[in-house]
C-alpha cells in the first residue's frame, strides 16, 4: 500500500520507515530538509520525499492525496524549552497533529496511525495501568501539556468517526535515544556520568524496535478507533541506575539522591546558563518533576491482541548500552 509518513527522520520514524520498506509498503515521507543525511538516505531507499512540515496544509494535503495509509509520527520532544521553544512545539505538536490527522480524515484515508504517548495517561498512581486508565492532575511539562491536547483531538476524530488508531508507547529508548535519559545513559558510557542523581519514580520502558514492531503491527492489524499502549513492563527510576552499574561505563554508585524539592530548584537554576549553548538543556525543573512521577503503564492488550512480544525494561536497557558501547568502538 502507499503510505504517507511524518516524522519519518526521527528516533522512532526512521526505522519505522525502514520496516514499511520491508513489508513492500510504498513510502511518502514528509521531510523538512530533502539534503539532511536522514533525508538523503531515506531517498536511497526508495522512500519519496515531500519537503515541507505539518503546519503547511496546502503541503499535506497535496502530499497525503492518495495515500491508503497515513502514520502520523512527527513530533517535537524536549525539556526545559524557553518561551519561544514552548511556542513551537506548541505548533507541532498540537497544530501539527489537527493538520495531518484531519486533513487525512477529509481526504478519505483508510487507516490513520497516531503516535501519541503513554505520557498522556499522567501519573498511574503505583501500579501499572492499562488503556482505560484516566489522568488526574496537571501535566507537569510543556511536552506533556501539548501531547495531552493532540491525544484529545484524535480522539474527538475517532468519536467523529475518523478511521484512526492511537498508538501510545512509554519511554521508548535505544542507541541515539535523544530524550535526557537517553543522554544520560550516553554519559554513563563515556565514564562522564556524575555521582549525584534525584528521582524516585517508576516508569515503563520499551526498546526502539520492540516500538516500531508495535507501531507497524497497530497500522496493519490494529482495530480501528482503539488504543493501544506499547510497553515492555516497568522499573523504579533508581534501578534503571543499579542496571546500568552493572555494565561497563562510569561510576558503579550513585553518592547522593537529591530530594524532590532541592531537585527542582536545582534544575531550574541551572536551566537558563545550559540554554546559552543548547536550547534543549539536560538538566531541567521538567526533568526533574518527571523523575518523581509514577508511570507505570501495561502492554498487555497490544500483546494479547495485535501478537506482539516485548523484551523486559532489563533486557532493553541492556541492549541500549551495549548498541552505545559498540557506536564508540567499546566492548
Amino acid at each position: 500500500m502507499r503510505v504517507f509518513v511524518t516524522g519519518a527522520t526521527g528516533f522512532i520514524g526512521r526505522p519505522l520507515v525502514t520496516a514499511l520498506l520491508v513489508r513492500r509498503h510504498r513510502v511518502t515521507a514528509l521531510v523538512r530538509d530533502a539534503q539532511s543525511p536522514a533525508a538523503i538516505a531515506l531517498l536511497a531507499e526508495g522512500v519519496e520525499l515531500v519537503v515541507g512540515d505539518v503546519s503547511d496544509r496546502g503541503v499535506l494535503r497535496t502530499a497525503m492525496t492518495g495515500a491508503e495509509m497515513v502514520v502520523h509520527a512527527a513530533g517535537h520532544y524536549a525539556l526545559g524549552l524557553n518561551k519561544a521553544g514552548r511556542e513551537r512545539m506548541t505548533q507541532a505538536n498540537v497544530n501539527g497533529t489537527a493538520n495531518t490527522l484531519g486533513i487525512a480524515h477529509e481526504l478519505g484515508v483508510g487507516r490513520i496511525l497516531y503516535v501519541s504517548t503513554a505520557l498522556v495517561f499522567g501519573s498511574s498512581d503505583g501500579r501499572p495501568r492499562d488503556e482505560n486508565w484516566v489522568r488526574g492532575g496537571a501535566p507537569q511539562s510543556h511536552y506533556e501539556a501539548t501531547k495531552v491536547e493532540a491525544h484529545e483531538l484524535a480522539l474527538a476524530l475517532q468519536r467523529a468517526g475518523a478511521p484512526l488508531l492511537i498508538a501510545c508507547p512509554v519511554a521508548v529508548i535505544g542507541p541515539g535515544d535523544h530524550s535526557s535519559l537517553g543522554r544520560l545513559a550516553r554519559l554513563y558510557v563515556r565514564n562522564l556520568l556524575p555521582p549525584v542523581s534525584f528521582g524516585d519514580g517508576a516508569a515503563s520502558f520499551v526498546h526502539v524496535e520492540d516500538a516500531v514492531a508495535g507501531l507497524l503491527h497497530c497500522l496493519e492489524r490494529g482495530q480501528l478507533g482503539e488504543t493501544y499502549l506499547l510497553s515492555g513492563g516497568s522499573l523504579p527510576v533508581r534501578e534503571v541506575f543499579s542496571i546500568w552499574h552493572t555494565t561497563p561505563g562510569g561510576l558503579k554508585f550513585i553518592w547522593w539522591w537529591m530530594p524532590r524539592w532541592l531537585a527542582v530548584r536545582y534544575c531550574a537554576l541551572l536551566e537558563p546558563l545550559e540554554r546559552l549553548w543548547d536550547p534543549s538543556p539536560l538538566f531541567s525543573a521538567d526533568l526533574a518533576r518527571m523523575a518523581f512521577m509514577d508511570l507505570q503503564f501495561d502492554g498487555t492488550k497490544a500483546v494479547r491482541e495485535l501478537g506482539l512480544k516485548f523484551r523486559s525494561p532489563r533486557q532493553a536497557w541492556l541492549d541500549t548500552l551495549a548498541s552505545e558501547r559498540r557506536h564508540l568502538g567499546r566492548r
